[in-house]
């Protein structure tokens, strides 16, 4: 009798990605050092989302779910360039949705559907560029789009 090998249903991944909660949504910010992670995120939060990591992100799989929460460490703190480290009220545990990768020179119009795949977990990916005055407001319409799709 053979046996099917069995995905772990809890993993853990840390990412260099800072995090925002939208609506009890979970969006990663991933680029480089400089890329404006902490800048959109602070914009973000302008907006009405909650700080969930600065940096770093703690990923954790638990059954179909990927939760973001930050390392102890870091935890409601944000880099606000030319101000230095700022205190912030933050949330942990909150649900993945949407992975957006900071990007300049990208296409305009994307032909494919992008997703990546985090501690076994599939999660839709944009690209954008974080020095657009509009990026916050682009963040926002991927995530509406991902729940209404048309």
């Amino acid at each position: 009798m053979s046996r099917e090998p069995q995905i772990p249903t809890v993993s853990t991944e840390t990412l260099h990605v800072s995090t925002v909660a939208i609506d009890g949504r979970a969006v990663l910010l991933e680029g480089p050092s400089g890329s404006g992670k902490s800048d959109l995120a602070l914009r973000l939060i302008d907006r009405g989302a909650v700080l969930i990591s600065d940096d770093y992100t703690i990923l954790v799989r638990s059954g179909d779910a990927l939760l973001a929460s930050a390392p102890a460490t870091i935890a409601g703190r944000i880099e606000v360039r030319g101000l230095g480290i700022i205190a912030m009220p933050h949330v942990g545990r909150i649900p993945v949705t949407l992975l957006v990768r900071l990007a300049s020179g990208f296409d305009r119009m994307p032909l494919d559907k992008m997703e990546r795949r985090i501690a076994g977990i599939v999660v839709p990916e944009v690209i954008l560029d974080a020095h657009e005055a509009s990026a916050p407001i682009k963040v926002e319409l991927a995530l509406k789009r991902l729940s209404n799709p048309a």
